[in-house]
Protein backbone atom coordinates (compact mmCIF):
# COMPACT_ATOMS: atom_id res chain seq x y z
CA UNK A 1 0.00 0.00 0.00
CA UNK A 2 1.04 3.59 -0.65
CA UNK A 3 0.32 6.95 -0.34
CA UNK A 4 1.28 8.00 -3.33
CA UNK A 5 -1.69 10.13 -4.95
CA UNK A 6 -0.66 8.53 -8.30
CA UNK A 7 1.81 6.47 -8.98
CA UNK A 8 3.48 5.82 -12.35
CA UNK A 9 2.18 3.56 -15.61
CA UNK A 10 4.35 0.62 -14.66
CA UNK A 11 3.97 0.36 -11.02
CA UNK A 12 0.04 1.05 -11.66
CA UNK A 13 -0.19 -1.42 -14.22
CA UNK A 14 2.58 -4.26 -13.30
CA UNK A 15 0.60 -7.27 -13.46
CA UNK A 16 -0.18 -6.53 -17.07
CA UNK A 17 3.46 -5.72 -17.91
CA UNK A 18 5.00 -8.83 -16.03
CA UNK A 19 2.20 -10.62 -18.02
CA UNK A 20 2.91 -9.64 -21.36
CA UNK A 21 6.62 -9.96 -20.76
CA UNK A 22 6.07 -13.83 -19.21
CA UNK A 23 3.99 -14.43 -22.57
CA UNK A 24 5.83 -12.15 -25.08
CA UNK A 25 8.04 -14.34 -27.44
CA UNK A 26 7.83 -11.69 -30.43
CA UNK A 27 11.22 -10.01 -31.98
CA UNK A 28 12.10 -7.17 -29.61
CA UNK A 29 14.10 -3.71 -30.57
CA UNK A 30 17.62 -3.31 -29.13
CA UNK A 31 16.62 -2.31 -25.41
CA UNK A 32 13.09 -2.83 -25.71
CA UNK A 33 11.18 -4.63 -22.78
CA UNK A 34 8.48 -5.83 -25.05
CA UNK A 35 8.10 -6.79 -28.53
CA UNK A 36 6.43 -4.40 -30.60
CA UNK A 37 3.02 -6.16 -30.58
CA UNK A 38 2.81 -6.85 -27.13
CA UNK A 39 3.63 -2.78 -26.57
CA UNK A 40 0.41 -2.79 -28.91
CA UNK A 41 -1.24 -5.14 -26.67
CA UNK A 42 -0.88 -3.05 -23.79
CA UNK A 43 -1.66 0.10 -24.87
CA UNK A 44 -4.85 -0.90 -26.96
CA UNK A 45 -5.98 -3.48 -24.35
CA UNK A 46 -6.63 -7.36 -25.23
CA UNK A 47 -5.38 -11.22 -23.73
CA UNK A 48 -2.01 -12.46 -23.30
CA UNK A 49 -1.62 -16.44 -24.31
CA UNK A 50 -2.05 -17.40 -20.98
CA UNK A 51 -5.31 -15.69 -20.29
CA UNK A 52 -4.93 -12.61 -18.32
CA UNK A 53 -7.00 -9.22 -19.43
CA UNK A 54 -4.81 -6.50 -20.51
CA UNK A 55 -7.39 -2.94 -20.04
CA UNK A 56 -7.41 -0.64 -22.64
CA UNK A 57 -5.24 2.30 -22.40
CA UNK A 58 -5.83 4.62 -25.33
CA UNK A 59 -10.12 4.38 -27.36
CA UNK A 60 -8.79 5.39 -30.96
CA UNK A 61 -7.85 4.16 -34.15
CA UNK A 62 -5.40 1.36 -33.75
CA UNK A 63 -3.42 2.33 -36.66
CA UNK A 64 -2.34 5.62 -34.77
CA UNK A 65 -0.84 3.74 -31.89
CA UNK A 66 1.05 1.18 -34.43
CA UNK A 67 2.39 4.05 -36.31
CA UNK A 68 3.66 5.64 -32.84
CA UNK A 69 5.42 1.92 -31.97
CA UNK A 70 7.14 1.49 -35.39
CA UNK A 71 8.52 4.97 -35.43
CA UNK A 72 10.06 4.50 -31.40
CA UNK A 73 11.73 1.07 -32.83
CA UNK A 74 13.70 3.09 -35.51
CA UNK A 75 16.41 5.91 -34.74
CA UNK A 76 13.21 8.67 -35.52
CA UNK A 77 11.58 10.91 -32.30
CA UNK A 78 7.91 10.34 -31.86
CA UNK A 79 5.72 13.57 -31.59
CA UNK A 80 2.14 13.43 -30.61
CA UNK A 81 0.02 16.34 -31.99
CA UNK A 82 -3.36 17.08 -31.36
CA UNK A 83 -5.71 19.67 -29.47
CA UNK A 84 -5.88 19.87 -25.62
CA UNK A 85 -6.88 16.60 -24.22
CA UNK A 86 -6.77 14.11 -26.45
CA UNK A 87 -4.54 12.07 -24.61
CA UNK A 88 -1.34 13.14 -25.88
CA UNK A 89 0.36 12.53 -22.55
CA UNK A 90 -1.39 9.21 -21.70
CA UNK A 91 -0.47 7.90 -24.57
CA UNK A 92 3.14 9.21 -24.21
CA UNK A 93 3.62 7.89 -20.67
CA UNK A 94 2.17 3.87 -21.82
CA UNK A 95 4.30 4.11 -24.57
CA UNK A 96 7.36 4.79 -22.13
CA UNK A 97 6.23 2.57 -19.78
CA UNK A 98 5.80 -0.47 -21.64
CA UNK A 99 8.72 -0.20 -23.78
CA UNK A 100 11.52 1.11 -21.51
CA UNK A 101 9.53 0.21 -18.09
CA UNK A 102 10.32 3.57 -17.21
CA UNK A 103 8.16 6.55 -17.74
CA UNK A 104 9.43 8.78 -15.56
CA UNK A 105 12.30 10.78 -17.33
CA UNK A 106 10.16 13.68 -18.05
CA UNK A 107 10.52 17.30 -19.00
CA UNK A 108 7.99 19.53 -18.53
CA UNK A 109 8.12 22.09 -21.26
CA UNK A 110 7.35 25.91 -20.25
CA UNK A 111 8.12 29.26 -21.47
CA UNK A 112 10.86 29.36 -18.70
CA UNK A 113 12.18 26.26 -19.75
CA UNK A 114 16.13 26.43 -19.96
CA UNK A 115 19.07 24.73 -22.14
CA UNK A 116 20.48 23.27 -18.91
CA UNK A 117 17.04 21.40 -18.03
CA UNK A 118 17.27 19.79 -21.48
CA UNK A 119 21.09 19.11 -21.34
CA UNK A 120 22.57 18.91 -17.97
CA UNK A 121 23.60 21.45 -15.19
CA UNK A 122 25.99 21.78 -12.45
CA UNK A 123 26.30 21.22 -8.84
CA UNK A 124 28.05 24.19 -8.30
CA UNK A 125 29.73 23.62 -4.69
CA UNK A 126 31.60 20.54 -6.38
CA UNK A 127 31.86 22.44 -9.71
CA UNK A 128 33.88 26.03 -7.48
CA UNK A 129 35.61 23.02 -4.94
CA UNK A 130 37.17 20.88 -7.94
CA UNK A 131 35.78 22.63 -11.44
CA UNK A 132 33.97 21.17 -14.41
CA UNK A 133 33.87 17.18 -13.81
CA UNK A 134 31.55 14.56 -14.33
CA UNK A 135 31.22 14.03 -10.54
CA UNK A 136 29.93 17.95 -10.72
CA UNK A 137 27.48 17.23 -13.13
CA UNK A 138 23.70 17.21 -12.61
CA UNK A 139 22.06 15.27 -15.52
CA UNK A 140 18.95 15.95 -17.11
CA UNK A 141 15.92 13.43 -17.44
CA UNK A 142 17.67 13.48 -21.31
CA UNK A 143 21.07 13.01 -20.27
CA UNK A 144 19.73 10.00 -18.13
CA UNK A 145 17.48 8.62 -20.91
CA UNK A 146 20.67 8.26 -23.01
CA UNK A 147 23.13 6.90 -20.49
CA UNK A 148 20.87 4.31 -19.72
CA UNK A 149 19.12 3.67 -22.92
CA UNK A 150 15.58 4.70 -21.95
CA UNK A 151 12.55 6.61 -23.22
CA UNK A 152 12.74 10.61 -22.63
CA UNK A 153 9.57 12.72 -22.54
CA UNK A 154 9.26 15.80 -23.34
CA UNK A 155 5.78 17.44 -23.09
CA UNK A 156 4.52 20.93 -24.75
CA UNK A 157 7.55 20.77 -26.48
CA UNK A 158 6.01 24.30 -28.42
CA UNK A 159 6.14 26.13 -25.53
CA UNK A 160 9.82 26.29 -25.05
CA UNK A 161 11.52 29.13 -27.11
CA UNK A 162 13.30 27.91 -29.98
CA UNK A 163 16.72 27.89 -29.01
CA UNK A 164 16.01 25.87 -26.26
CA UNK A 165 13.89 23.21 -28.83
CA UNK A 166 17.18 23.48 -31.01
CA UNK A 167 19.32 21.92 -28.23
CA UNK A 168 17.58 19.10 -29.13
CA UNK A 169 19.23 18.54 -32.81
CA UNK A 170 22.19 17.28 -31.93
CA UNK A 171 20.75 14.49 -29.79
CA UNK A 172 18.11 13.59 -32.03
CA UNK A 173 20.70 13.53 -35.36
CA UNK A 174 23.68 12.31 -33.89
CA UNK A 175 22.34 10.27 -31.06
CA UNK A 176 25.16 12.34 -29.56
CA UNK A 177 25.34 14.78 -26.33
CA UNK A 178 28.42 17.12 -26.33
CA UNK A 179 29.83 18.28 -22.79
CA UNK A 180 32.22 20.85 -23.97
CA UNK A 181 33.21 21.86 -20.07
CA UNK A 182 35.04 18.25 -19.41
CA UNK A 183 36.03 18.24 -23.18
CA UNK A 184 33.54 14.92 -23.61
CA UNK A 185 30.34 13.71 -24.84
CA UNK A 186 27.66 11.24 -24.06
CA UNK A 187 26.52 8.53 -26.49
CA UNK A 188 23.10 7.45 -26.23
CA UNK A 189 22.44 3.75 -25.39
CA UNK A 190 20.38 1.21 -27.03
CA UNK A 191 16.68 2.07 -26.36
CA UNK A 192 17.09 5.19 -26.15
CA UNK A 193 14.55 7.45 -27.98
CA UNK A 194 12.53 10.66 -27.50
CA UNK A 195 8.61 11.14 -27.46
CA UNK A 196 7.12 14.85 -27.27
CA UNK A 197 4.05 16.51 -27.23
CA UNK A 198 2.52 19.74 -28.62
CA UNK A 199 -0.54 21.49 -29.49
CA UNK A 200 -1.19 24.61 -31.89
CA UNK A 201 -3.98 25.82 -29.20
CA UNK A 202 -2.03 27.34 -26.27
CA UNK A 203 -0.95 30.90 -26.63
CA UNK A 204 3.01 31.17 -26.67
CA UNK A 205 3.36 28.45 -29.02
CA UNK A 206 6.65 28.83 -30.72
CA UNK A 207 6.87 26.61 -33.62
CA UNK A 208 9.42 23.85 -34.46
CA UNK A 209 12.64 24.63 -36.77
CA UNK A 210 12.20 23.12 -39.84
CA UNK A 211 15.43 21.37 -38.52
CA UNK A 212 13.81 19.71 -35.89
CA UNK A 213 10.62 18.75 -37.24
CA UNK A 214 12.47 16.55 -39.71
CA UNK A 215 14.07 14.96 -36.72
CA UNK A 216 10.17 13.53 -35.50
CA UNK A 217 7.79 11.42 -36.75
CA UNK A 218 4.55 13.32 -36.00
CA UNK A 219 1.67 11.44 -35.26
CA UNK A 220 -1.66 13.22 -34.93
CA UNK A 221 -4.21 11.96 -32.08
CA UNK A 222 -7.70 13.30 -33.38
CA UNK A 223 -10.97 13.59 -30.61
CA UNK A 224 -13.13 10.47 -30.12
CA UNK A 225 -14.98 10.39 -33.35
CA UNK A 226 -18.25 9.69 -31.57
CA UNK A 227 -20.31 10.41 -28.22
CA UNK A 228 -20.35 6.31 -27.04
CA UNK A 229 -16.58 6.48 -27.76
CA UNK A 230 -16.35 9.72 -25.54
CA UNK A 231 -18.23 8.31 -23.00
CA UNK A 232 -16.45 4.81 -22.44
CA UNK A 233 -13.31 7.52 -22.07
CA UNK A 234 -14.13 9.32 -19.45
CA UNK A 235 -16.64 6.83 -17.74
CA UNK A 236 -13.50 4.85 -17.42
CA UNK A 237 -10.78 7.55 -16.31
CA UNK A 238 -13.60 8.61 -13.61
CA UNK A 239 -13.81 4.91 -12.47
CA UNK A 240 -10.15 4.68 -12.03
CA UNK A 241 -9.70 8.44 -10.57
CA UNK A 242 -12.74 7.93 -8.07
CA UNK A 243 -11.18 4.69 -6.93
CA UNK A 244 -7.64 6.83 -5.66
CA UNK A 245 -9.43 9.32 -4.63
CA UNK A 246 -11.82 7.72 -2.43
CA UNK A 247 -14.56 9.01 -4.05
CA UNK A 248 -17.74 7.01 -4.16
CA UNK A 249 -19.80 6.12 -7.71
CA UNK A 250 -23.30 6.28 -7.59
CA UNK A 251 -25.78 4.76 -9.66
CA UNK A 252 -26.45 7.38 -11.69
CA UNK A 253 -22.77 8.50 -12.70
CA UNK A 254 -23.22 7.15 -16.72
CA UNK A 255 -26.08 8.46 -17.12
CA UNK A 256 -24.54 12.25 -16.03
CA UNK A 257 -21.67 11.25 -17.81
CA UNK A 258 -23.67 11.19 -20.87
CA UNK A 259 -25.03 14.25 -20.50
CA UNK A 260 -21.76 16.10 -19.74
CA UNK A 261 -20.45 14.17 -22.67
CA UNK A 262 -23.06 15.53 -24.70
CA UNK A 263 -23.17 19.38 -23.60
CA UNK A 264 -18.99 19.23 -24.67
CA UNK A 265 -19.61 17.74 -27.45
CA UNK A 266 -21.96 20.22 -28.77
CA UNK A 267 -20.89 23.64 -28.18
CA UNK A 268 -17.39 21.48 -29.08
CA UNK A 269 -18.71 20.65 -32.81
CA UNK A 270 -21.12 24.20 -32.92
CA UNK A 271 -24.36 22.28 -34.04
CA UNK A 272 -26.78 19.71 -31.84
CA UNK A 273 -26.00 16.27 -31.95
CA UNK A 274 -28.90 15.76 -34.65
CA UNK A 275 -27.41 18.57 -36.78
CA UNK A 276 -30.39 20.52 -36.52
CA UNK A 277 -29.36 23.95 -35.03
CA UNK A 278 -26.02 25.72 -35.37
CA UNK A 279 -24.62 26.76 -32.45
CA UNK A 280 -21.60 29.36 -31.29
CA UNK A 281 -18.72 27.79 -29.80
CA UNK A 282 -16.43 28.85 -27.01
CA UNK A 283 -13.02 29.84 -26.82
CA UNK A 284 -11.77 26.55 -24.72
CA UNK A 285 -11.38 23.27 -25.99
CA UNK A 286 -13.94 21.25 -24.17
CA UNK A 287 -12.05 18.13 -24.41
CA UNK A 288 -12.17 14.42 -23.08
CA UNK A 289 -9.95 15.49 -20.61
CA UNK A 290 -11.68 18.55 -18.63
CA UNK A 291 -14.77 16.19 -19.20
CA UNK A 292 -12.91 13.93 -17.04
CA UNK A 293 -12.07 16.47 -14.50
CA UNK A 294 -15.79 18.44 -14.59
CA UNK A 295 -17.24 14.66 -13.68
CA UNK A 296 -14.66 14.39 -10.78
CA UNK A 297 -15.05 17.74 -9.70
CA UNK A 298 -18.86 17.00 -9.40
CA UNK A 299 -18.40 13.19 -7.60
CA UNK A 300 -16.26 15.31 -4.80
CA UNK A 301 -18.88 18.47 -4.30
CA UNK A 302 -21.63 15.61 -3.83
CA UNK A 303 -19.37 12.79 -1.83
CA UNK A 304 -18.70 15.52 0.57
CA UNK A 305 -21.61 18.11 0.25
CA UNK A 306 -25.26 15.97 -1.42
CA UNK A 307 -25.08 12.83 0.20
CA UNK A 308 -23.40 10.79 -1.94
CA UNK A 309 -26.18 12.43 -4.85
CA UNK A 310 -24.49 12.89 -8.04
CA UNK A 311 -26.81 16.13 -9.73
CA UNK A 312 -26.77 18.51 -11.95
CA UNK A 313 -26.29 21.18 -8.99
CA UNK A 314 -23.23 19.55 -7.55
CA UNK A 315 -21.52 19.52 -11.00
CA UNK A 316 -22.93 22.48 -12.43
CA UNK A 317 -20.03 25.38 -11.06
CA UNK A 318 -17.24 22.99 -12.82
CA UNK A 319 -18.93 22.62 -15.63
CA UNK A 320 -19.64 26.49 -15.82
CA UNK A 321 -16.09 27.16 -14.79
CA UNK A 322 -14.86 24.77 -18.04
CA UNK A 323 -16.98 26.42 -20.25
CA UNK A 324 -16.65 29.85 -19.67
CA UNK A 325 -12.83 30.73 -20.06
CA UNK A 326 -13.81 34.31 -21.56
CA UNK A 327 -16.30 36.18 -18.98
CA UNK A 328 -18.28 37.80 -22.06
CA UNK A 329 -18.01 35.92 -24.98
CA UNK A 330 -18.08 32.78 -23.63
CA UNK A 331 -20.83 33.52 -21.10
CA UNK A 332 -22.81 34.74 -23.98
CA UNK A 333 -22.29 31.31 -25.84
CA UNK A 334 -23.31 29.68 -22.88
CA UNK A 335 -26.88 31.56 -22.45
CA UNK A 336 -27.63 30.97 -25.98
CA UNK A 337 -27.06 27.19 -25.45
CA UNK A 338 -29.07 26.96 -22.49
CA UNK A 339 -32.17 28.67 -24.24
CA UNK A 340 -31.85 26.90 -27.51
CA UNK A 341 -31.14 23.84 -26.38
CA UNK A 342 -31.50 22.56 -22.88
CA UNK A 343 -34.56 24.80 -22.12
CA UNK A 344 -36.42 22.33 -24.45
CA UNK A 345 -35.07 19.20 -23.75
CA UNK A 346 -37.28 18.01 -20.35
CA UNK A 347 -34.32 15.28 -19.04
CA UNK A 348 -31.72 18.50 -19.69
CA UNK A 349 -34.23 20.88 -17.07
CA UNK A 350 -32.40 20.53 -13.83
CA UNK A 351 -28.96 21.39 -15.80
CA UNK A 352 -30.58 24.13 -17.40
CA UNK A 353 -31.84 25.39 -14.11
CA UNK A 354 -28.17 24.80 -12.27
CA UNK A 355 -26.38 26.55 -15.30
CA UNK A 356 -29.32 29.30 -15.73
CA UNK A 357 -28.95 30.14 -11.18
CA UNK A 358 -24.93 30.34 -11.81
CA UNK A 359 -24.56 32.39 -15.33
Amino acid sequence: MTDALRLPAEQTHRSELDALKRTDDGPKPAGWALSPKAVLTYVMGGETPDGTEISVKYFGPTRFIETAIATLATDRALLLLGVPGTAKSWVSEHLAAAIAGDSTLVIQGTSGTDEAQIRYGWNYAQLLAHGPSKDALVPSPLFRAMETGKICRIEELTRMGSDVQDALITVLSEKMLPIPEIDGSLYASKGFNLIATANDRDKGVNDLSAALKRRFNVVALPLPETADQEVAIVAKRVAEMAVSLDLPSPKNIKTEIERVVRIFRELRNGETDDGKLALKTPSGALSTAEAIGVVIGGLSHAAYFSDGAFSAEAVSADLLGTIVKDPVRDKAVLEEYLELVLRTRPNDAPYYRALSDLV
